[in-house]
């Protein structure tokens, strides 16, 4: 335990001088800054327009569509975040020659893989959660709105980060630190291009793209967790007010289920498995 906890620390003690937290704190409050000018010109907007909308709650249908874009933004950053904290953990450190000073102590590499994903996922998780909540609270302080639910969607996202952190993670084993980031940022594109699939097959009533979708969010299910998350910051809202959140940005949220967390249980179990497995006959 203790040496899980010192591995842990050198980890992030090696970001700080890396200037990681500080690229992504630059980030996040010009991101912040960004998303509160936009809240505030489009509440404007609404209230200007309001007697235009016929049957729908415009400031439901704004705050709902802003804060589920912000839920893509933060996701993003926070998967930046993953890959900076993770990408290099083995095969990288191992060509810098930072790796086989721990592991000669000894350490296990179970350890040494379980500590470095306990403290990147913690990392991570923690940052989408702070800047969902202060997005939201913005959303709030600028519209007057405020989502359904908001533990779900927090929790959604840091579930979705940590399994880009095992996946990050897992990668380092087998590619360089480069090339590690270029893939995981593919998949990362990939389940959200799969999120898309399924907003087209919806809209026109193609079973096989809804198919391939449902099957690609559960491959990757950061993404079916990110639809998740989506779905339920408006999970009480009825009527053509959800009819309309539904035809916008909103068309990919759905609900899958109580089995999703248990999957995402095991898939984090069977990600790390197959990086234990393939770092045990590594050659360092």
């Amino acid at each position: 335990m203790n040496a899980a906890r010192t591995i842990a620390l050198l980890g992030l003690q090696e970001a700080v001088r890396r200037r990681v937290f500080l690229i992504v704190a630059v980030l996040t409050v010009a991101y912040l800054v960004l998303y509160g000018l936009g809240t505030w010109q489009a509440f404007e907007e609404v209230q200007q327009e309001a007697g235009l909308f016929e049957g729908i709650e415009p400031e439901i249908v704004a705050g709902a569509t802003l804060l589920g874009l912000n839920m893509f933004g933060t996701l993003f950053l926070g998967t930046i975040l993953a890959v900076f904290l993770t990408l290099g953990t083995v095969r990288g450190d191992a060509e810098r020659g930072l790796l086989q000073p721990l592991l000669v102590r000894p350490v296990a590499r179970r350890t040494l893989l379980a500590a470095r994903f306990a403290s990147a996922a913690l990392v991570c998780g923690a940052y989408v959660i702070v800047v969902f909540l202060i997005a939201t609270t913005i959303t709030w302080a600028l519209g007057g709105w405020w989502p359904d639910r908001v533990v779900e969607p927090a929790l959604g996202l840091a579930g979705a980060v940590a399994i880009l952190c095992a996946l990050s993670l897992a990668g380092s084993v087998f590619l360089a630190s480069t090339a590690n980031g270029i893939a995981v940022f593919m998949v990362f594109g990939a389940g959200l291009v799969a999120g898309l699939l399924g907003q087209i097959g919806e809209a026109l009533g193609s079973g096989t793209l809804s198919n391939v979708a449902a099957t690609a969010s559960w491959v990757l299910p950061f993404e079916a967790l990110y639809q998740s998350a989506l779905g339920a910051i408006t999970a009480d809202t009825v009527g053509f007010t959800r009819l309309a959140i539904d035809l916008g940005p909103f068309g990919g949220a759905e609900d899958f289920g109580p089995l999703l967390w248990l999957w995402t249980i095991a898939y984090l179990g069977l990600v790390g498995f197959v990086a234990l497995r393939a770092f045990a006959r590594r050659d360092l």
